[in-house]
């Protein structure tokens, strides 16, 4: 590898991003540029596309568009609301009951619908004018929502970790959800912590009591929606189904669940598949095109490189996972979360795998967790802007009430780098 060849992907790349191309175009033009310029052949193009379509070929990649259309139907048939009622029967007497109902709420939903966006913006709508009449800060507010939105994407199913999956060449997702409750527990635990200090300090107001009855009342309505987590990991783990059929159970389950609520009309039904139709062609271009970059990389020994000049700077494990963080929390934000994952992946994975000896399952909730900030950050934090617009506010009154989460969440991430038992402990519990 020449570091020209290097150069112009890197400096390609971000001039793109620069001048406003969407993410997609930009990984796909920096790659077919740098095999134009580093490879004397005209049909670079046509191989990069061969490997978009081929990398596209794949029978796990399936699951996304089935989820994304399960959190679909999640978001518009009355899960949120159910689930909502049923985290404040169980935390809404905490300090700053309502802040901690808006975290647990969105660690359910989110896990649920699988979409830190979905969760954002469905919990947000319901919790923020709640918390606003109630007294609290309504930029406090939205800061709860953003961050707690994310747990989600860690929490099981998520569609983020199939994508992981892809990127490491076949990591078993089944592990891969198990390995995520516990970071993705922790994460909200420590969201619950600050959410609670900062209410008390402020003197929010607490839940009024929940009588036993309406409690059982409440936890019934809730339960059919919380037996889907059971369902799909159970069916996953057990070997029943596959991740991607168990996707398709997902769709059925979600859509015979809203017609029962009856949340959802018929009439409805062609407006959920085109929002489906369009965040999945979003998702799967951005795939294809960081596959056919991850190809560009892999024959200029670009990861090789990475690898040994990681190694140049130290030989100590600690040393090295910090600096990979420190990149992929800088990475994260500028970059969304998926072409993050399909070009880091390749570069990283062998580092911590073949030098440093770390478990690919481990450093997959490790990549998530990290990258989870980002989503909160700007200039590219979609659940940011998400869930500013459901707040209606300005995206700078939040950064501040902002920062004591990040801390919550990177204090997280450093549990989960250096003690792989946080990932590790649940998936050897079920033999993998």
């Amino acid at each position: 590898m020449e570091i020209t060849e290097v150069l112009i992907l890197v400096i390609s790349f971000v001039i793109f991003i620069a001048i406003g191309v969407p993410i997609a175009f930009c990984i796909g033009l920096a790659g077919i540029i740098t095999m134009l310029l580093s490879i004397d052949y005209l049909p670079a193009v046509t191989t990069f596309a061969q490997r978009m379509a081929t990398g596209l070929n794949s029978f796990t990649l399936l699951a996304i568009p089935l989820f994304i259309l399960a959190g679909q139907l999640m978001n518009t048939g009355g899960i949120a609301n159910r689930l909502i009622e049923f985290a404040k029967v169980l935390v809404g007497r905490l300090p700053g009951g309502l802040a901690v109902v808006n975290v647990l709420a969105n660690m359910l939903f989110g896990a649920i619908s699988g979409s830190a966006g979905a969760a954002a913006s469905a919990i947000g709508t319901i919790m923020h004018p709640r918390m606003k009449e109630e007294g609290y800060d309504e930029n406090f507010s939205a800061a709860v929502n953003i961050t707690s939105a994310t747990t989600g994407l860690v929490i099981p199913p998520s569609n983020i970790l199939i994508i992981y999956s892809l990127a490491s060449g076949g990591v078993s997702i089944a592990a891969l959800f198990l390995a995520g409750y516990l970071p993705g527990v922790l994460t909200g635990l420590a969201l619950i912590g600050f959410a609670t200090a900062y209410a008390y300090r402020h003197n929010y107001p607490t839940g009024e009591p929940v009588p036993l009855g309406v409690g059982i009342r409440k936890f019934l309505a809730a339960l059919p929606s919380l037996l889907l987590l059971v369902i799909i990991l159970g069916g996953i783990v057990a070997g029943i189904f596959t991740a991607t059929e168990a996707s398709g159970v997902a769709v059925i389950y979600c859509l015979v669940l809203a017609f029962i609520y009856r949340e959802i009309k018929v009439s409805d039904l062609p407006g959920i598949l085109i929002r489906t139709t369009l965040t999945t062609c979003i998702v799967l271009l951005m795939v294809a095109a960081s596959i056919g970059l991850s190809w560009v990389m892999a024959y200029e020994e670009i990861p090789q490189n990475v690898s040994a000049a990681l190694l140049t700077l130290s030989d100590s494990p600690i040393l090295i996972l910090l600096i990979i963080n420190v990149i992929l929390l800088f990475v994260g934000v500028f970059m969304d979360m998926t072409p993050a994952v399909l070009i880091f992946t390749p570069i990283f994975l062998p580092v911590v795998t073949q030098q440093l000896g770390i478990d690919p399952v481990h450093f997959g909730i490790i990549l998530i967790v990290n990258l989870c900030v980002g989503l909160c950050t700007p200039p590219v934090g979609t659940v940011l802007f998400i869930g500013c617009s459901v707040a209606n506010i300005k995206i700078q009154s939040v950064v501040r009430p902002l920062l004591p989460f990040f801390v919550a969440m990177i204090a997280v991430l450093l549990l989960v780098t250096y003690i792989p038992e946080i990932s590790l402990w649940l998936p050897r519990q079920f033999g993998f």
